[in-house]
């Protein structure tokens, strides 16, 4: 694979790459919508990445090429103001450059080949894999020496600042800092982690609904305004301090909204605490509770999931039983819900998708069967090019 990429890195610019910086994509076991409430995640990084070759230049410019978009690049210069360029996915890439020279860092020109196996669309932030990865080429090749948390801020700054996606902290941190075999328990107040071992016997299983996003980043800034509305009528600065007896304290002055979102956050951040220990003593009963009220919470109070998704969790709640724990992840508005089964049970969930999905939604499920990857990973290479 690498020596496949340095040959073509090669190709297009006549001299070899000399690093690779490499950053995952992840699937949230469960904490959903709860980091930009300064709230509590669980998610695990995961082995598809997003991989980018690199070899800075003597000048200022960046120079972008992606085996995903062949015949696409995007150029621009980092000594000037950054502003937006014609290509979506170069943008990622120019608002890492915005945040990190509006930091106060000076970056160095560079040449770029970006590859990536992380499915797109898929909630399994393919955009988060990118910015860390980005932000640890700039990082190495500027000689900036960001850590990875600092990288995984800057990750955000740019969806938040340059990309306009009010996005939390989570898919970044995760990018950033994830464990191999483990889930990451995040506080996305203070950053701290907290590693949880994933059983061996337990499978991650991802089922991409491939039901077709619309207006994603618009409706999800929607609900971080609701959330942080619901804070300031309850007069705290964000949800991660309210309780629920505060929100029946606060109910009539809420919109029915507010309190619904509200409500989902606070009873989210309590089945964060308690899925870590029932994770770590690979307790199904309790994290299929859990998981399935974390679901309804997001189909009910936050209003995110869409048929397709409520179908699939449904089709493999049925077939599992009390074998496995299962809920929509991500953004919602269609992407991937995710089971934790036995190795034994993964083939119960393809069957019963295969046989039910299409039939009721006209849509075609991948399945991936997955494990917990390293997040950034930073490496000279060593690669003989033929």
């Amino acid at each position: 694979m690498i020596n496949s990429l340095a040959r073509q890195f090669e190709d297009i610019y006549h001299s070899p790459a000399t690093s690779l910086s490499s950053a995952p994509g992840r699937v949230n076991i469960i904490g959903e919508h709860t980091d930009y409430s300064d709230g509590l995640v669980l998610p695990c990084s995961l082995e598809f990445c997003t991989k980018v070759l690199y070899r800075k230049r003597q000048d200022n410019l960046v120079v972008v090429h992606s085996t995903n978009y062949p015949g696409e690049s995007d150029s621009f210069d980092v000594s000037v103001d950054i502003s937006h360029g014609k290509s979506q996915w170069g943008n990622y890439i120019r608002a890492m450059a915005f945040v990190i020279k509006r930091a106060g860092h000076r970056l160095c020109g560079v040449d770029i080949l970006i590859s990536s196996d992380v499915p797109q669309g898929s909630g399994l932030s393919s955009s988060a894999a990118l910015e860390v990865a980005i932000g640890g080429m700039f990082s190495e090749s500027s000689e900036l020496n960001l850590t990875p948390e600092k990288i995984a801020l800057l990750g955000q700054q740019a969806e938040n600042d340059f990309m306009d996606c009010q996005c939390g902290i989570m898919d970044q941190m995760i990018s950033a800092k994830g464990e191999p075999g483990s889930a990451l328990m995040i506080d996305c107040r203070d950053l701290s982690t907290q590693s949880i071992k994933i059983p061996e016997d337990l499978s991650l299983v991802i089922v991409n609904s491939n039901y077709p996003r619309k207006l994603v980043d618009s409706e999800y800034n929607q609900r971080r305004i609701n959330c942080e509305q619901a804070a300031k009528k309850m007069n705290v600065s964000m949800l991660r301090d309210a309780t629920l007896d505060l929100l029946a304290q606060y109910k009539n002055d809420l919109t029915a909204v507010e309190y619904k979102r509200a409500h989902h956050v606070i009873t989210e951040n309590q089945r964060v605490i308690d899925a870590m220990s029932a994770l770590a003593n690979s307790d199904m009963a309790t994290l299929k509770r859990l998981m399935s009220a974390s679901h309804n919470s997001l189909r009910d109070d936050f209003e995110v999931t869409v048929p397709a998704t409520d179908g699939l969790v449904e089709i493999c709640q049925a077939a599992l039983e009390d074998n496995g724990a299962v809920r929509m992840t991500g953004g919602g508005f269609g992407g991937a819900i995710v089971c934790l089964c036995r190795a034994e049970d993964v083939r119960t969930i393809k069957q019963a998708v295969a046989e039910q999905y299409f039939d009721k939604f006209q849509l075609q499920a991948d399945i991936y069967v997955c494990n917990a990857g390293s997040g950034l990973r930073i490496e000279k290479l060593r690669v003989a090019v033929t």
